[in-house]
């Protein structure tokens, strides 16, 4: 029971994301002011933002002008429900909330915030091939306060962001901004200060990892070609996301590999 309650409050946050990220591109003020229709300007009624149910209910299209909605909203809060079920089974594996500790607690709501952040960058950079510094540096702010709070040392924070952000750095600097963005090298910062050392190059790694067999699948589509863009702090927090969570698993099924009996 304890996780439907976790997974339906993982649908109401994805659909708080979905405001966020429409409203960053628009530049608008994302606390105050109701949702309304993108097309007919018709304000939205708590009937017609009930996450999941109501895009499934009206197929997809608005109640008032029938137009289709894009398939993001829902994805996203699928998504986030999805995301914020796994971090619950991962923090309380005894789905017993009543007798977490309160560190425990922390760290799940803590998880639960950099999950939020970490899907807003993945969804803007894929529609819109940019990270926000309005996004990305409160993240960086947040993760290593916490990260003080729950005792991790700074000075491994410190070594893990200056390996992720000075990789994508020196990539900057080579390619003279052709290869990645400035944003990837704030994200890279977000990812050290996250997961500290050593993960983020286990991060670092499965991104590339990621971002290759994607590639190698989009291009052999025909739906990207070798001079389009790529989003790829997409693959960054998909990476940090899985870190996040299976890190030491990655790390022990990878030298496996290498271990013979």
């Amino acid at each position: 029971m304890i996780v439907v309650f976790i997974f339906i409050l993982g649908l109401l946050v994805g659909s708080f994301l979905n405001v966020v990220i429409y409203r960053l591109h628009r530049q608008e003020d994302f606390v105050k002011g109701s949702s309304k229709c993108l097309f007919c300007g018709h304000k939205l009624h708590a009937k017609d933002l009930v996450p999941l149910f109501s895009y499934l209910y009206l197929n997809g299209k608005c109640r008032y002008c029938k137009h289709r909605f894009s398939k993001q909203y829902p994805l996203v809060e699928l998504a986030t429900g999805v995301v914020f079920t796994l971090v619950f089974l991962k923090i309380v594996p005894e789905l017993n909330i009543y007798f977490i500790g309160f560190t425990d607690l922390f760290i799940l709501i803590y998880w639960w915030i950099m999950s939020a952040w970490l899907i807003i960058i993945f969804v803007y950079d894929f529609k819109y091939y940019l990270i926000l510094d309005k996004v990305v540096l409160p993240a960086i702010i947040v993760a290593f306060i916490a990260s003080i709070l729950l005792g991790i040392s700074w000075l491994n924070m410190l070594l893990a962001a200056i390996i992720g952000g000075g990789f994508f750095l020196i990539q900057f600097l080579v390619s003279k901004g052709r290869w990645i963005g400035g944003g990837d090298i704030r994200l890279g910062l977000l990812m050290g200060v996250l997961l500290g050392w050593p993960d983020i190059l286990v991060a670092l790694f499965l991104a590339y990892v990621l971002g290759s067999f994607f590639g190698i699948i989009l291009l052999s589509s025909g739906k990207k070609h070798l001079s389009d863009k790529v989003a790829f702090g997409t693959f960054l927090t998909l990476a940090t996301f899985l870190t996040l969570l299976y890190g030491s698993q990655i790390v022990g099924w990878y030298w496996s590999l290498f271990i013979y009996y």
